[in-house]
């Protein structure tokens, strides 16, 4: 036999005495129970129902500003932390390929102009003789296709001007609002390319004294969310403090994600919604990208009846009752027990909402009324202390 099969043996058998040794100790000979009646009083509380969910710290207004051409950063005038201000230069390119640019754009443009000009009132020219009969037709046509082609071309340098003139603009690169720099991509010298997609070169928070969480919410947990429920979160950096928020936004659209099982090959799809939670940070405590843990509280009372929830789930069952005891049971769903001598008595009651460990009670039972709220055996808790002592850890 294998020394790990004679192990499991030997642990189920210890198993086995101690059951047997807990019954008979349990109910000794004589009737006298190996066990004390945990009380409680139906008193008043705050109670609360919440859900919880993980999210990212964000501030509630990012910015991020790139450029749209393409070129070398010359000159960076912030870095992180700065402080900016709207309108503020915060880098700019280098300007001499966009200037080249600009001005083969503006000759082009004058070339075309002087072109337009001379073939207009030549066509005014034509015009009028073509009236007179002075001309012919072919002449008058020429006239008039060679005054639309010049139009057309000044029109086209014109734009490509306006483009020219606009793209080094873009060369100079300010802040488009109050703010701080959080994030700088780039360094002097690097070259950006903008293409498809616009580089970013920085991020801009607006305001880091008030920051926003977003949250994941489970999709069985997103019915019971709602704009304006108070929200309490907290962040690894700073353990011991509790951020107060609310909720401000419920976001339409879900993601869906995978998650396996460590004892199944099989995986499912698990589908959660962006909740956004404010939340002011006057001592900026709070960074961007921080992760929260949430607890988002979807519904609150204050000063209501109140009982200890395994009060609700306890029953006189053996070994808890003898022959001896008297059991008055009743019809409900919800019952507590009160204990007075022998005699057992149910009282039927109506509950409300539940944290787990207390549950709301709406109706049945009158405030200050004493109620058993479970059992304890402390015979047990000896037995379970011999049992590790003697069998070790159990087999792996």
């Amino acid at each position: 036999m294998k020394k790990s099969t004679k192990k499991v043996i030997i642990w189920i058998t210890v198993i086995a005495a101690v059951a047997v040794a807990a019954v008979f100790l349990l109910r000794r000979p004589g009737g006298k129970p190996q066990f004390t009646f945990e009380t409680a009083t139906v008193s008043r509380a705050d109670i609360s129902t919440f859900v919880t969910a993980t999210g990212t710290i964000e501030p509630v207004t990012e910015v991020n500003v790139g450029t749209q051409v393409s070129g070398i950063i010359a000159k960076l005038f912030v870095d992180y932390n700065s402080v900016v201000k709207e309108g503020q230069i915060i880098a700019e390119m280098d300007k001499v390929t966009l200037e080249s640019e600009l001005a083969s754009a503006r000759a082009a443009y004058d070339g075309n102009k002087a072109e337009y000009r001379y073939q207009e009132r030549n066509y005014e020219r034509s015009k009028g003789l073509y009236e007179k009969k002075l001309i012919s037709d072919a002449d008058f046509e020429q006239a008039e296709y060679n005054y639309e082609m010049a139009k057309s071309a000044f029109h086209s340098s014109e734009a490509a001007l306006a483009k020219a003139e606009r793209n080094l603009s873009y060369a100079t690169i300010a802040s488009p609002i109050d703010g701080i720099v959080i994030d700088r991509a780039v360094e002097e010298g690097q070259t950006v390319a903008a293409g498809f997609e616009t580089p970013t070169l920085f991020t801009l928070a607006a305001d880091l004294t008030r920051m926003q969480v977003v949250a994941d919410v489970d999709e069985a947990d997103i019915g019971g969310v709602a704009e304006g429920q108070r929200a309490t979160f907290t962040v690894d950096a700073y353990p011991d403090d509790v951020f107060e928020g609310r909720v401000t936004q419920i976001r339409l659209g879900s993601t869906s994600s995978s998650s396996s099982s460590l004892s199944s090959s099989t995986s499912e799809s698990v589908v959660t919604y962006e909740v956004v939670i404010t939340a002011d940070n006057p001592e900026l405590k709070l960074k961007p990208r921080l992760t929260a843990n949430i607890s988002i509280y979807t519904e609150e009372k204050s000063d209501v009846l109140c009982v200890p929830s395994k009060a609700l789930r306890f029953a006189p069952e053996f070994p808890l009752v003898t022959k001896k005891d008297v059991v008055n049971d009743c019809k409900g769903a919800s019952k507590v027990w009160t204990k007075n001598g022998n005699i057992f008595t149910a009282i039927p009651v109506q509950t409300g909402i539940t944290d787990g460990v207390n549950t709301e009670i709406t109706g049945g039972i009158q405030e200050g009324t004493e109620i058993i709220a479970g059992a304890e055996f402390p015979i047990l808790k000896e037995m379970k202390s011999a049992t590790i002592s003697v069998g070790g850890p159990g087999p792996r």
